[in-house]
């Protein structure tokens, strides 16, 4: 059997707990194959790609142990990009052509969120003229890529978010005064990482006590009225907000204490949403109030990971060197869920045209009708991706990660 083409592989976009489990289903894939060349990795992403800058990974992840490491290691090992290549012509696109013609690859693997698929969408078509096979592999801890049942990165990002409302609802709890702690969480027009703070909730938790996601008009004086009729049966009411809520103008709550930068992509840089709730409870309610932005660590808690969320991780890059070798291009993995009692996934490989630039918010039927809370088909939805966790490799007291 003749030699495989060499292949690349990059990571995009925000970092995820599990990326780089994605990563090392690519690389275990395709060096397990007898036949195959030498597999890249491209240095930041698609940025690396234009300038050359690959990182050879076959003798790095010829052991196990190499390999278990980088399941564990959060954030891109690759270095990551926000970068989009340019729109007016086809120049930069026939440029990473070339340049895979003369290192003789045949295969180029992206892991990223909606604007990575956008990449594998632009490179796909003049690859195919070249017989350069492309496919991308989700990963985004918002969840709102299409045409998947979630994402990878969603799972341990939602199992830490609950894990730490949970711990937080303890701390605040402790006190008989009136008091009422607003945490802030990711999510610009989808909220599906806020909603996953229901799975806090116990049959001796109540927290989070209010939930508020962006997919409904924020309105303050309703805000500030749920929050009163809580306090009413309890001493601590605890309330989880998406950044990216916005009043029924469209107006995002965080938008003036921002400086309405934006990313190449279009995307407004939020954050500072709690801070605003925070001091409008003060200023109105007169009580104790504290908000706390959960920020960075909710993607890189890679001590709390999900092992539903590495194991699908890992597997939608073992899909897709298998999906590529077996001559699929302009296609993303997705997974599918089964419809039975039991959780159960499957994976297949979708048409990139019908996923890139779009986005999944959460669906109405997952959101109660005061618009405060989620359902109970939101939880049932939710609950077994973060089910599990892997048994962690410590170093000096601390989980040992692998450095590039």
């Amino acid at each position: 059997m003749s030699k495989l083409k060499n292949a690349v592989v990059g990571q995009s976009g925000g970092p995820t707990t599990v990326i780089n489990a994605s990563l090392a289903g690519v690389i275990s894939e395709y060096l397990s194959k007898e036949n195959c060349g030498t597999i890249y990795g491209a240095v930041n992403g698609i940025k690396g790609v234009l300038r050359g800058d690959l990182l050879e990974l076959n003798s790095t992840f010829s052991t196990k142990d190499n390999i278990e490491l980088l399941m564990q290691t959060p954030s891109s090992f690759l270095g990551s990009c926000r970068y989009r290549l340019k729109t007016d012509t086809d120049d930069e696109i026939k440029k990473i052509v070339s340049f895979f013609c003369e290192k003789d690859i045949g295969y180029f693997f992206y892991i990223g969120g909606n604007d990575s698929m956008d990449t594998v969408m632009r490179m796909s078509s003049i690859c195919a003229e070249h017989d350069i096979k492309v496919i991308g592999i989700p990963k985004t801890i918002d969840n709102d890529l299409i045409g998947t049942d979630h994402c990878p990165g969603y799972g341990s990002c939602a199992k830490y978010i609950a894990t730490v409302v949970s711990e937080m609802a303890q701390d605040a709890g402790c006190y008989d005064i009136k008091n009422v702690l607003i945490v802030e969480i990711m999510g610009r027009n989808a909220g599906w990482l806020t909603a996953s703070s229901a799975l806090a909730r116990d049959e001796k938790i109540s927290a989070p006590d209010l939930i508020y996601l962006p997919e409904r008009a924020f309105d303050e004086e309703k805000f500030l009225f749920d929050i009163r009729q809580k306090l009413l049966n309890q001493d601590t009411v605890i309330v989880a907000v998406s950044e990216g809520i916005k009043f029924a103008d469209g107006t995002y709550v965080a938008e003036d204490s921002q400086e309405n930068k934006k990313d190449m992509f279009g995307h407004g840089q939020l954050g500072g949403a709690g801070k605003k709730l925070e001091m409008l409870v003060k200023m109105r309610l007169g009580i104790k109030v504290r908000s706390v932005e959960l920020n960075i660590p909710q993607r890189c808690a890679s001590h709390n990971a999900s092992l539903t969320d590495v194991t699908e991780a890992f597997r939608c890059g073992c899909e897709a060197v298998d999906a590529a070798l077996s001559g699929e291009s302009g296609k993303m993995i997705t997974m599918l869920r089964a419809n039975e009692p039991e959780y159960n996934i499957s994976y297949d490989a979708l048409d990139i045209s019908k996923i890139a630039n779009g986005e999944k918010i959460v669906p109405d039927s997952y959101i109660n009708e005061a618009g405060n809370d989620v359902t109970d088909e939101f939880v049932k939805y939710a609950s077994p991706l973060i089910m599990g966790e892997r048994n962690i490799i410590y170093k000096n007291g601390i989980p040992a990660h692998i450095i590039r």
